[in-house]
This record gives structure tokens, sequence and C-alpha cells, in this order.
């Protein structure tokens, strides 16, 4: 899973692209692009990649996604089945952090949206109140004209970056290589991580995948993401783990051994080490 760059071409009269989704399901592919993109989950289900993260989402979230941040929504199986019924729909807005101007984020008005922006590199899920008439706001921008879209934009920014209720969800350390052909030693290593986070992966398994030694691999994945290997393949197990758990499908035994975890003993160690709750206390919590 290879992330790919999508480019995108804003019409000519406008400074930033809005849009509104209604498919079967959302493309599974795993991009990333220079703009950053803020979604509004209208209708849909499915789990959310975001840098590191993996996660379930749902209708109603808001979430903004920093510039060159890998990122999928992959819808559950239900939607790709024939004749299900079921639709994807969702309102975004991609804008480059210049889109009101080269230097703009550098005057003072600006330091709270500057500082939005910077943040918005772990991808934020805004989990207050805001997100509910931000739905509405963001209908308004993409059928409005001229100044009034500017505006609206400008004004929705300034309100996200005052919001207080929200959570990042890609870790500090996750970094992507921007490199022109998308390709590097970090990516294949994230690559062939996302595809088989579910089975044993040995050190020297993906030490290979980089064409270096396993001391050797240690310290280049360590310098490059600020955090070991194991840690990396442990949350996104984990995250995993937390979308099996809400879907209430499979016993915490079975989750464990889906997520990649070879005993019960080790996924409970390691998701209270992660989450702070035991897989059991995390499901009572999140409950209705």
């Amino acid at each position: 899973m290879k992330a790919k760059l999508l480019e995108r071409r804003k019409p000519f009269d406008k400074s930033f692209i809005s849009a509104i989704h209604n498919y079967p399901h959302f493309l599974n592919i795993w991009h990333y692009h220079p703009e950053l993109e803020l979604v509004c989950m209208v209708k849909s289900t499915g789990t959310r990649f975001v840098g590191d993260s993996i996660l379930p989402f749902s209708e109603g979230e808001l979430v903004l996604i920093g510039e060159n941040v890998p990122h999928m929504w992959q819808n559950d199986k239900p939607y790709f089945e024939k004749e299900s019924g079921l639709t994807a729909e969702s309102i975004t807005l991609h804008f480059r952090k210049d889109f009101a101007g080269e230097g703009s984020l550098d005057i003072p008005e600006m330091i709270q949206i500057k500082s939005l922006f910077e943040r918005a590199s772990q991808g934020i899920l805004f989990t207050g109140t805001l997100k509910e008439s931000a739905k509405e706001k963001m209908l308004a921008i993409h059928h409005a004209e001229g100044f009034q879209r500017w505006v609206g934009l400008m004004q929705l920014l300034q309100e996200l970056s005052e919001e207080t209720d929200f959570r990042y969800l890609s870790s500090k350390g996750f970094q992507h290589p921007k490199e022109k052909n998308g390709d590097s030693r970090i990516d294949k290593v994230y690559s062939f991580t996302f595809n088989n986070f579910h089975r044993n992966i040995t050190l020297e398994e993906v030490a290979d995948l980089a064409n270096l030694n396993p001391t050797a691999f240690c310290r280049f994945f360590k310098k490059n993401t600020k955090k070991n290997y194991s840690k990396f393949l442990n949350e996104i197990r984990i995250g995993y783990a937390c979308k099996l758990l809400l879907e209430e499908k499979m016993n915490i035994s079975e989750i464990g051994y889906e997520s990649g975890f070879n005993n019960l003993s080790n996924f409970n160690r390691q998701f209270k080490s992660s989450m702070g709750l035991s897989p059991t206390e995390y499901l009572a919590k999140h409950q209705p």
C-alpha cells in the first residue's frame, strides 16, 4: 500500500477546491497531496488511515489533514456488495497553506491559523460541538461565490484554530517521505507494515526491505521516525484492534490474534500501555 501522490487542479477563478461526494463507497487509495484537507463525514462507516493511525470512522466526524500526510478512508465490506443500498457521502475542502496569498501566514492576525496548519501534520479529529455546525458552514462555502466563499473558509479556519475539543490522530514521530517518485526505504517499510501487521513480522524481514542488517535498520528507523519499529508496529495493531472492538463481532481473544498479537496476555499488556485502558474497559467506555 504505497502512498500515491494525487495532484488536483483548482479552478482558475477560485483559490481552493470544495466538493460534495456521494459514492457507493470511497476509493481505497492510500494517498497524499500538497493541499490540506478538511473532511466532514456526512454518511459512511469504515476504517480511517491517517499517518500511522488506524481507527474506525463514522457519520458526523470532522477531520483536518495536513499537507503531504498520507491518508485513506476505507469503507466496511457491506459497502462493496452489489445492491447494498449504502452510500458514502462527505463534504471536503482542499486548500494550500498559502491559499490566502504568499506570506499571508506571517501576518499577526493569522498566527492561530498558522498554528492550526502546523498541528494538522498529525491529523486532527474535532470532537466538540463545532463539528455539528461545520457541516452547514462547509455546505455554504461550497455554494458561495467570489469573496463570500473566501471569507467563509477564513472564518471556519479561525473557529477551528480556537477549538479545544479535539485529538491528534497520527503520532508526532510519523514522517512521510516527500520525494518526487513517492518511494524510499521508509515508504516501503510503512507500506509493508500496513499490509502485514496482522501476522508475525520478524526484524530480519523488515530490515531486508531497507537493504540493511537488523542493527542498522533499528538505528535507521529510529532516526527517521523518532520511535523504534516494534512501537510503530504495535500502535498500528492497537489501532486496528480498537476498530474490531467497536464492531463487536469478535471476542477479545479473537481480536488480539486478528490484530497480530500471538497471545492474549501480550495483547492486553500492549493495549493498556497504548490506550491507558484494558480492551474490556475500552469497550465499556465506548458503548452507547
